[in-house]
């Protein structure tokens, strides 16, 4: 949690909040979601992957 905190540029407990409940400030989920994608993740919008679905995350495929 604290790599990511430092990526993101938001405090520990910022994250820690988005973890326990989900819930988060609009401008820390805003600096997270860009540091996750760097690390690998890959956030899905609702649609048709596999079957129906809804919103997710999930690892990039590895470039080879």
């Amino acid at each position: 949690m604290r790599d990511l905190a430092k990526q993101a540029g938001v405090t520990s407990n910022k994250i820690s909040r988005i973890k326990g409940s989900g819930a988060a400030l609009a401008g820390a989920s805003g600096k997270t979601q860009p540091a996750l994608e760097n690390g690998g993740v890959e956030f899905m919008p609702t649609g048709t992957y596999q079957g129906e679905g809804g919103p997710g995350v999930r690892l990039k495929e590895q470039q080879d």
